[in-house]
């Protein structure tokens, strides 16, 4: 059991949500006012995405990732910030030559996959640590070793903590691996991602095998989607873990009740608080994952 939690709500990533409800945000003054709303209702952190104004699809603008986070850093509220920096990975086979990439591919290198991190210097920034069907569709995500390689060593470098998100056992096994290599700084952070098709299940089970193949120190929190974003929530603190939460990964509040991002921490905390724990403010989040400037 974890009875001091750090709460990390990820509010509008870049998924296709846009139009299923109102409250998924889309412009950097909605996003950042959100992500404040969030931190008053209790969210240590905060995980930001941008998305173009005009399309409302996800986007790695450095522009659009500044004024976000300019808002939230201007604002009165304390929050640590984690940027998102698994933009740029997508391929898409042309369906005509498979060697080739079609319609959808977005695919960079390392440099450019943290060109908006460099421009803000984040708390905190994700670390996709492996290649992955993400959907059911021709879409792959490709982070492959060189690439993650490249991109632990900058932002070790810019004294930004890489949080390792890992969708199976394969991706944590890897992250072991740069940790043992010295690009990752102690204590390592994990992100156990929970239900994204077609990655580790979310179930307890699943939840507990990865936690037991992380290495020694680590500090990790795990999620779900849709449905089992609240019950994944109580698992991680049930197994000694932290939460995240937010309108990334589910819109809803409970059965056909559209959720704010505010909402869903509340409930998170409601949870965490009647299991007998109690939420990290930002500073003491700082403090227990050693990040820039403690």
């Amino acid at each position: 059991m974890n009875y001091d939690v750090v709460l990390t709500c990820a509010v509008t990533g870049a998924g296709d949500t846009v139009g299923k409800s109102p409250h998924v945000l889309v412009t950097p003054k909605a996003i950042a006012e959100s992500a404040i709303e969030a931190a008053q209702a209790r969210a240590s952190v905060v995980h930001l995405h941008a998305r173009d104004p005009e399309t409302g699809q996800g986007s790695r603008d450095p522009k659009l990732f500044k004024e976000i986070v300019d808002r939230v850093r201007d604002s009165d509220t304390d929050v640590v910030i984690n940027m998102t920096a698994g933009m740029g990975g997508d391929w898409v086979p042309d369906p005509r030559n498979p060697a080739m990439p079609g319609a959808g591919t977005d695919m960079i290198g390392p440099e450019e996959r943290l060109a908006h991190i460099k421009e803000c210097l984040p708390d905190i920034c994700s670390l996709d640590c492996g290649t992955l069907n993400f959907s059911d569709t021709d879409m792959i995500y490709i982070s492959t070793p060189p690439t993650l390689r490249r991109m632990a060593s900058l932002v070790q470098e810019w004294g930004v903590k890489p949080e390792l998100e890992v969708f199976d056992l394969g991706h944590i096994r890897f992250a072991k691996a740069m940790i043992d290599e010295g690009l990752i700084d102690a204590p390592p952070m994990f992100q156990l991602c929970l239900g994204i098709p077609w990655g580790a299940d979310q179930t307890v089970e699943t939840m507990a095998a990865m936690k037991a193949q992380l290495p020694p120190g680590a500090s990790w929190a795990s999620f779900g989607i849709g449905r089992g974003q609240m019950p994944m929530a109580a698992a991680a603190v049930a197994l000694g873990g932290n939460i995240r939460v937010g309108l990334e990964d589910n819109i809803y509040l409970e059965r056909g009740v559209m959720a704010t991002n505010a909402q869903l921490v509340t409930r998170a905390r409601e949870i965490t608080e009647r299991m007998g724990g109690r939420l990290l403010t930002p500073q003491e989040t700082r403090n227990k994952l050693q990040l820039r400037g403690v």
